[in-house]
C-alpha cells in the first residue's frame, strides 16, 4: 500500500491546500486584470480578449490531461500548475504603462495564456486525486469532491475582493508581486508535506481516437458543462464588472478606489456563496447515498431550473424604469438566485463526471471535461464583450438564457447510455 493510500486524509488536505493557494491566487489575478484595463480605457471586447488564450490554454491543456498525468505522474502536474502561475505573475510584473494597447492586450494574453495552462493543471491533478482517494462507501466520493469543490469556489471569491483590495492599496506592480512571493511559499510547503503515492509516471496511452470518452454519458455531460459554464460568464466576465463599475463610480479616483471595491467585494461574495452551496449540495439534493441514476435525474431538473432566470433578469433590464441603484439591487437579487440555483448544477456535474469516469482512464475523461469547461468559459468570455458591447447588460443576460436552455437540453440525455 502507498502512503498515499495508507493516509489518504493527508494526501487529500495537501492536495486541497495546494488547490486552494492555486484558486486564491487565480481570482486575484483576474480582478487585477480586469479592473486595472477597465480603468485604463479598455473597451469590453478588449477586455474580453485580454482573457480568450487563458481559456484557449485551459482547452488544449485539458485535452491533454491523461497523456501528461500518464506521462509526469499526478503529483508533478500539481507542482507544475502552482510554478506555471508563478511564472505568469512575474512576467506579468514586466507590463510597462508606456506600451501601446495592442502591445499590452497582446502581452497580457499571452501571461494569461501560460495561467490557463497552469489552472487546468492543478485542476485536472486535485480532481484526478480525489477519484483515487476518495472512499467508496457512505458517498464518500460526492461528500469529498462536493468539499473540494465548495471550498475552492469560496477561496477564489476570497481572491477576488484579495485582488480588487489590492489593486486599490498598493497598486498593479506591488500586488503581482506579491502574490507571486506568496505562492512560491506555499509551493515549497506542498513539495515537502505532500505525502508520496499518488500515481507517478508510466508508459503514455496512444492518443488515436482517444479525447473523447467512450462512455456517451461523460460526453453529454461536458457538452452541458460547456453550456453551464458559457451561461455564467457571458454575464459574469465582463458585462457584470463594467456595469457596476459605470454605476459605482463617479469617475474620480477616489470613486474609482471605492468602485474597486464594491465590484470585488460583490464577484467575491458572488463566488463565496456559490462554493458554499456547492459544499451543501450533496444535502441539498437529498443526501450522498442516493443511486447514481436518481442524482442523474436531479441534475437534469436543476439545469431546467436555471433556465428562466437570466431571461427574466434581462427583461428586467429593459423594462424597470427607476433609479440605477435600484435596478442594481434587483440584479443583485436575481443574481444571487442564479449563483444558487448555479451552484448546485455545478456541484452534480463534479460529482457525475467522476462517477461516470472508469478509474482506469479518469484523468481522461476529467481532462475532456474540463476541456469542455474551458470552452464554455471561452464562449462566454468572448460573448460577454460583445453583447456587452452590443446590446448592454441586458444582452449579456439574455444570451446567458439561451446558454442555460443548451445546457438542459443536452443533460436531459444524460439517463441514455447511447
Amino acid at each position: 500500500m502507498t502512503p498515499a493510500a495508507a493516509n489518504p486524509l493527508r494526501a487529500y488536505t495537501a492536495v486541497t491546500a495546494a488547490y486552494w493557494a492555486f484558486m486564491l491566487s487565480d481570482g486575484a489575478l483576474r480582478m487585477l486584470v480586469l479592473l486595472h484595463f477597465n480603468a485604463l480605457g479598455f473597451s469590453p471586447v478588449q477586455l474580453a480578449w485580454l482573457f480568450l488564450l487563458y481559456e484557449v490554454a485551459g482547452m488544449v491543456t485539458n485535452l491533454c490531461a491523461g497523456w501528461l498525468a500518464a506521462r509526469f505522474g499526478l503529483a508533478a502536474t500539481l507542482y507544475a500548475g502552482l510554478a506555471l502561475q508563478i511564472g505568469a505573475l512575474v512576467a506579468l510584473a514586466q507590463l510597462d504603462p508606456t506600451w501601446s494597447i495592442a502591445a499590452s492586450v497582446t502581452f497580457v494574453m499571452a501571461v494569461q495564456g501560460v495561467s490557463g495552462v497552469a489552472k487546468d493543471l492543478a485542476k485536472m491533478s486535485s480532481k484526478s486525486a480525489v477519484k483515487l482517494l476518495a472512499p467508496t462507501q457512505n458517498g464518500g466520493l460526492f461528500r469529498w469532491v462536493a468539499v473540494l469543490t465548495g471550498s475552492k469556489n469560496a477561496v477564489k471569491g476570497a481572491g477576488f475582493f484579495l485582488g480588487a483590495a489590492l489593486l486599490g492599496l498598493a497598486g498593479f506592480q506591488a500586488a503581482i508581486w506579491g502574490m507571486a512571493a506568496v505562492l512560491l511559499t506555499i509551493l515549497i510547503a506542498v513539495v515537502a508535506f505532500l505525502p508520496p503515492g499518488l500515481p507517478g509516471p508510466s508508459k503514455p496511452t496512444k492518443a488515436r481516437g482517444e479525447w473523447r470518452s467512450s462512455d456517451a454519458r461523460v460526453n453529454r455531460l461536458s457538452l452541458a458543462r460547456m453550456f453551464l459554464f458559457g451561461a455564467r460568464d457571458v454575464w459574469f466576465v465582463v458585462g457584470l464588472p463594467i456595469y457596476f463599475q459605470s454605476v459605482l463610480s463617479d469617475g474620480t479616483p477616489d470613486g474609482r478606489r471605492e468602485a474597486f471595491f464594491l465590484v470585488g467585494g460583490f464577484m467575491a461574495c458572488w463566488i463565496i456563496g456559490y462554493g458554499a452551496v456547492q459544499a451543501l449540495a450533496p444535502r441539498i439534493l437529498g443526501g450522498p447515498t442516493q443511486s447514481e441514476a436518481t442524482i442523474t435525474r436531479k441534475a437534469i431538473t436543476w439545469a431546467s431550473a436555471l433556465v428562466p432566470i437570466p431571461f427574466a433578469l434581462a427583461a428586467l433590464t429593459l423594462t424597470i424604469d427607476g433609479p440605477a441603484l435600484w435596478l442594481t439591487a434587483t440584479l443583485v437579487t436575481g443574481l444571487l438566485i442564479f449563483g444558487f440555483v448555479f451552484a448546485v448544477n455545478s456541484s452534480v456535474h463534479s460529482y457525475l463526471i467522476l462517477a461516470f469516469g472508469a478509474a482506469e482512464r479518469i484523468t481522461r475523461d476529467v481532462g475532456f471535461y474540463y476541456m469542455a469547461n474551458a470552452a464554455g468559459r471561452l464562449i462566454g468570455t468572448l460573448l460577454s464583450g460583445v453583447s456587452y458591447q452590443l446590446g448592454g447588460l441586458s444582452a449579456c443576460l439574455a444570451t446567458a438564457g439561451l446558454m442555460a436552455l443548451a445546457s438542459w437540453l443536452a443533460a436531459r440525455r444524460l439517463l441514455f447510455r447511447q
